[in-house]
């Protein structure tokens, strides 16, 4: 088995394929660009960039100097406990009762909250709608036995919907599938959607990863009785190096939707920035993704929820840790250190699951494997998750349980999975996507707001 060699590719724009084995490397230029050639409506983002340079997101952008957007509208907003700006300002206050919206005259009539709620804090199915004390409003839930789109019922009194949602920069995250369907929502009713745009936490300097497989992504609008899950809903990376602003342009050309989209940019981020380099604050978007070592993490964990291995749900490490009561931590972690995987290590701990909303070893002792980043710029999140899949399969091959269309549909490919199972070098197997993900960066590239 060779060990892992690793170099980063960059593409003009600052993107890197993090997938061919070489020798080498290299880094963008991570200096400050200018916000002149971002895309979106007239004067956004221009304001006041001699003076100031930190980060502001979306709805500050709207507020300053684009609120004819939405002036004299009945606003139906899309968000929940991530949706505030660089002030901790909740987007709901700002759009119900700051003084910029009351002088033009918005009206908030609606507000609608994904899976987790309106806080944040559930995690479970089934979730009810809820009152925002604040406002009065009730808040309907978008998320009852799988994500959904604002039912038509709801929008016959609206004029144009605000999404505000923060995006962890992988692709099942299903807070994507809320502004796919909302714009699918808007374009059924001939009203205009904005999306707030912000950062992309894990930077949006790196693509890479299984592409979804085309017969397993499902972008079709949702119904009481279709298959859709809000996560599996088009053909890009496991890691994607997009913003929700430059997701919700692409499905819009790519999957040619009659939306009359307006995407707000933010003001001053570029696309090597990592969240904690924005200055804003961070707000967890998910009961279990207290911080932006696990946001790195999260895409080489999250295809093991289909398994009966933990990967750290209610401990205060989730989606940095992975055990089972029958796992060989020492022989895993000698095959893992084997392969010499760049910028994160392994250690052998036990841990303990409370409450876990995956119901997995609940108050139960478990031998497990903690990852630890060493360099965030060199941790390859897809080629980690590979690894483990083939590690620990390698070292219990008769205990290791996978559900097998859950498994694809998170990590994206069938034959990936068949791949690695079958004792394939993780290494080769993740190097030949290499020619499908440049691809889908050359064309996701037409939709970047940001250098």
């Amino acid at each position: 088995m060779k060990a892992f060699k690793t170099l980063r590719i960059w593409t003009a724009l600052g993107t890197c394929i993090a997938t061919l084995a070489c020798a080498g490397g290299g880094r963008p230029d991570g200096g400050p660009v200018p916000d002149d050639g971002v895309d979106g409506p007239a004067g956004i983002g221009m304001r006041g960039r001699s003076v100031d340079r930190k980060v502001r997101p979306g709805i500050t952008v709207l507020l300053d100097d684009s609120i004819k957007l939405v002036a004299g509208k009945r606003v139906a907003l899309v968000t929940n406990q991530t949706g505030v700006d660089e002030k901790g300002r909740r987007t709901v206050d700002l759009l119900f009762s700051d003084v910029r919206a009351q002088r033009a005259g918005v009206k908030l009539v609606k507000l609608f909250a994904p899976e987790h709620g309106a806080l944040g804090t559930l995690d479970r199915e089934g979730l009810d709608d809820e009152k925002d004390t604040r406002t009065g409003l009730t808040v309907h839930s978008l998320y009852k036995r799988r994500t959904m789109a604002p039912a038509d019922s709801l929008l016959q009194d609206v004029d144009v919907i605000v999404v505000d949602l923060q995006d962890i920069g992988t692709r099942t995250w299903t807070y994507v599938g809320v502004v796919l369907y909302s714009m699918q929502a808007a374009e059924r009713r001939g009203i205009p959607v904005l999306v707030l745009d912000r950062p992309n936490p894990i930077s949006g300097a790196f693509t890479e990863g299984a592409l979804l497989d085309s017969a397993l992504a499902n972008a079709a609008y949702p119904t009481d009785t279709g298959k859709t899950n809000g996560f599996a809903i088009y053909a890009s990376p496991l890691r994607h190096g997009l913003t929700m602003g430059e997701l919700a342009r692409l499905f819009q050309a790519n999957l040619k939707l009659g939306a009359r989209l307006t995407v707000i940019p933010m003001r001053n981020w570029r696309r090597a920035m990592w969240f904690d380099e924005t200055d804003l604050p961070w707000v967890k978007p998910s009961p279990n993704m207290p911080n932006i070592t696990s946001a790195l993490l999260y895409p080489a964990l999250v295809p093991f929820e289909a398994s009966n291995l933990s990967v750290g749900r209610g401990t205060e490490q989730p989606f940095q840790r992975v055990g089972a009561p029958w796992l060989n931590t020492d022989r895993v972690v000698r095959l893992l250190e084997d392969l010499s995987l760049t910028g994160v290590k392994f250690r052998a701990e036990r841990f303990t699951p409370d409450k876990p909303g995956d119901n997995k070893y609940a108050g139960r002792s478990i031998p497990g494997i903690r990852l630890e980043v060493t360099d965030r710029e060199r941790v390859q999140p897809a080629r980690l998750g590979a690894a483990i899949l083939w590690a620990i399969n390698r070292a219990h091959p008769d205990s290791l349980r996978l559900t097998t269309a859950g498994f694809d549909l998170r990590m994206g490919s069938a034959r990936m999975r068949e791949a690695l199972l079958g004792g394939g070098d993780p290494d080769a197997v993740l190097d030949r996507l290499l020619p499908t993900v440049m691809a889908f960066e050359k064309d996701a590239r037409r939709f970047h707001l940001y250098r």
